[in-house]
């Protein structure tokens, strides 16, 4: 299996624990519309907004935390300051991107708060373009025999064990990219760091998950 593929369509992308929401809410809406409505003071607008993104925000959190409950809490900060932020927000930057970006900030200042690790050990040299393949996407395969079940179960298990022991920037790296599917400007944007960083910690990060997950 195609470690990258095997990534996109292992790990959550969908509604919060006990939520019936998340993606695939109201889509009819852009972001765009729905943030002026914001703008305007409409309340409604903004919960369309929670509805069609906390899943993708949780997911997000809990991958790099690794923990249920604090996910859940950041989560909902990450709201608090989407909103609080969105008279300033500008129009010229996708919405969802500048929502990473929030969560990006929420997630680090909780792990600087546990005085996690959040330097790691980086090479963040500007390598050769061509040296860094582009990801790939895939939709989750829908599994009909328990066996089946029981092998994705085992995979999925493998792939998050394999991103824990990247350091926190190549992680994030990989689920803005291979997970929510972020082009590599808006990768940058988010983590605040330059294009050729981003190619960087991307190149790094999938040498170490193809070298963990060589036998998936």
């Amino acid at each position: 299996m195609n470690f990258l593929c095997s990534i996109a369509s292992n790990l959550i992308k969908g509604p919060v624990p006990g939520d019936a929401g998340g993606e695939g809410a109201p889509t009819e809406i852009s972001d765009a519309e729905l943030v002026d409505r914001c703008k305007e003071g409409d309340y409604g607008a903004f919960d369309l907004l929670v509805t069609k993104h906390r899943g993708r925000v949780y997911a997000m959190i809990q991958n790099m935390i690794k923990n249920e409950a604090d996910s859940w809490d950041l989560a909902q900060e990450v709201f608090v300051k989407v909103w609080k932020a969105l008279p300033r927000f500008e129009s010229r930057a996708r919405f969802s991107t500048w929502m990473y970006r929030i969560t990006h900030n929420v997630v680090y200042d909780w792990m600087r708060k546990r005085k996690m690790d959040v330097a790691g050990d980086l090479d963040d040299n500007l390598l050769d373009r061509e040296a860094i393949a582009a990801g790939a996407h895939a939709t989750p395969a829908r599994v009909s025999r328990p066996d089946e079940a029981l092998s994705q179960g085992e995979v999925r298990a493998n792939i998050e064990n394999a991103l824990e022991k990247l350091s926190p920037e190549h992680r994030e790296a990989i689920l803005l990219r291979e997970v929510q599917g972020l082009e590599y400007k808006e990768i940058a944007d988010v983590m605040d760091c330059s294009l050729g960083t981003v190619m960087s910690r991307l190149f790094y990060a999938r040498k170490k998950l193809q070298t963990l997950l060589i036998n998936i």
